[in-house]
């Protein structure tokens, strides 16, 4: 699902108005009846409505929804949370059909119990405070209608995107709106999908307004959600067999972390490799051995401590030559000499390279270093790694990845709440699935896996937003089996079967 910026949609609706003739007003009347609709549908014995509207034409949604409502009998108290001498003019005629309705529009007041008491026991809450249009922190009234509506029990329902949200970046200003639901307008925007703001999101729904096709055509960005929609998974080929399905290569382990190159390895036969070769320092080469049936551990040259040495390139080098795809990284360790057998290897792969973990300590910081691959590599770090490779973290993770992605012409799996996944083309793609019960060590080797098993079958970045999307969706599978707190990287690594069956088969159906 392509998404839209702040400025596009304005845009797009001073375009729909001054060069297609729709009126401003039936825009806004579109809006609001998406909105009404959906609060109307949540009331039940309780049909009564807390309406928080702001001064500008989010509020005039807010407004034109309590109209709505009010002539479906709903019991209505619309708050003017803005100033008036703010009020645009489409709110001020939304405030007179209010009128004509049998309502108004009363001035919002923290301090009002009365308005308290209401809010607390109202069937159904509309926050239309602020909408797509806020890049400040929210402080006076506003922030105290927010906390009012979060601590009423009643569902909110939000106009557009939950007030407090940057659209553009999914920035809290401060505090947010917490909805239970989301009608956005047209398009579906960064703010919804982006963390941390789209924990404030709810359930979205995405509301045609009467904008022109062709505008909106127009006003969608290079940042994509990534929905189960939007994720296929090929079909194998009946006549194939295992060298139809790409070599893969993990390099990783070390004496202390023998865990992370099995689970990528698992990770990657999983995903369709269909040969996987794991090489590991001599001294933990019987643990991956026993553990392991369908990959091929060899061992590589190590050290006392249990880390390759920079006697392994060589075979390293021949081995990537002969394979299509080279995962570095997992559980390698930390050393001098790795960090100069890492960068060497870098340098010398003419093959896709997947690194992670311990393989992005090794190359660093400095642009020309990462800049060496042949091939633009897969970077796949949480948020202290991506700072240590010199990204920058501003509150934007899109911008920021995709700013990292275009300078040092990588793809960059910036991991977290909501990955996203940054081209050198300057596409963005965030991942709208995963939880938290993925935050555990381990996590991240199997989605290494899954990647370079993926990147092995599929073009680039396909094989890399469906790893990242089957990867996430896997966790929600895992999680409704076990719960968050007692999933395991290992039950994520037995789910993905089901993961993917799940996906291949809602396409084939589709």
């Amino acid at each position: 699902m392509r998404l839209t910026s702040v400025k596009a949609m304005k845009e797009t609706d001073e375009k729909a108005v001054r060069d297609y003739g729709v009126p401003s007003l039936l825009l806004m009347a579109n809006a609001a009846k998406a909105v009404a609709e959906v609060a109307y549908s949540m009331l039940r014995q309780n049909r009564s409505a807390a309406v928080f509207c702001g001064s500008g034409n989010n509020g005039g949604d807010g407004v034109a929804a309590a109209v709505q409502l009010l002539r479906r009998g709903v019991d209505v108290r619309c708050y003017l949370v803005g100033e008036r001498d703010k009020m645009t003019p489409d709110e001020i005629k939304m405030e007179r059909r209010l009128v004509e309705a049998g309502g108004a529009l009363t001035d919002f007041f923290p301090e009002n119990d009365k308005i308290k008491v209401f809010t607390d026991h109202a069937g159904v809450i509309i926050d239309a405070v602020f909408g797509i249009g806020l890049d400040r922190e929210v402080l006076g009234k506003p922030l105290a209608a927010i906390r009012l509506m979060n601590a009423s029990p009643a569902p909110v329902v939000s106009a557009d995107i939950a007030s407090g949200v940057e659209a553009d970046t999914g920035r809290i200003l401060g505090e947010a709106v917490h909805a239970d639901v989301t009608v956005t307008f047209s398009l579906a925007k960064i703010g919804h999908f982006a963390e941390p703001g789209c924990i404030c999101r709810g359930r979205l729904g995405i509301a045609p307004i009467g904008i022109p096709e062709e505008l909106l055509k127009a006003a969608e960005t290079d940042v994509f959600a990534v929905g189960p929609e939007d994720v296929t998974l090929p079909r194998r080929q009946e006549i194939s067999h295992k060298g139809d399905y790409g070599r893969l290569l993990i390099l990783g382990g070390s004496v202390g972390y023998t865990g992370a190159p099995a689970l990528c390895a698992q990770a990657a036969s999983r995903g369709g490799a269909g040969l996987v070769a794991l090489g590991v320092p001599s001294s933990i080469y019987a643990i991956e051995a026993g553990r392991l049936y369908e990959a091929m551990p060899f061992p590589l040259p190590d050290d006392e401590s249990g880390k390759l040495t920079t006697e392994a390139q060589l075979e390293i080098v021949d081995r990537i030559a002969a394979s299509d795809v080279c995962v570095l990284g997992c559980g390698l360790g930390r050393s001098e000499e790795l960090s100069k057998l890492v960068r060497s290897v870098y340098r010398m792969s003419t093959k896709q390279l997947v690194v992670d973990a311990d393989g992005l300590f090794a190359l660093g910081n400095e642009e020309t270093t990462l800049r060496m691959a042949h091939v633009p590599p897969i970077f796949t770090p949480h948020a202290g790694e991506f700072l240590r490779l010199g990204g920058t973290l501003t509150g934007d993770r899109v911008s920021d990845a995709r700013a990292f992605a275009t300078s040092r012409q990588c793809v960059l799996v910036l991991k977290g709440h909501r990955t996203v996944c940054a081209f050198p083309d300057g596409e963005a793609y965030i991942i709208d699935a995963g939880n938290a019960g993925m935050a555990k060590g381990g996590s991240g080797d199997v989605l290494a896996g899954l990647i370079g098993a993926l990147c092995c079958q599929l073009p680039l970045k396909r094989a890399v937003v469906t790893a990242c999307w089957v990867h996430a969706y896997a966790g929600d599978v895992c999680s409704e089996k076990f719960g968050e707190y007692a999933m395991l990287p290992r039950d994520l690594l037995d789910t993905i079967p089901e993961a993917m069956k799940r996906i291949t088969t809602d396409r084939n159906e589709g």
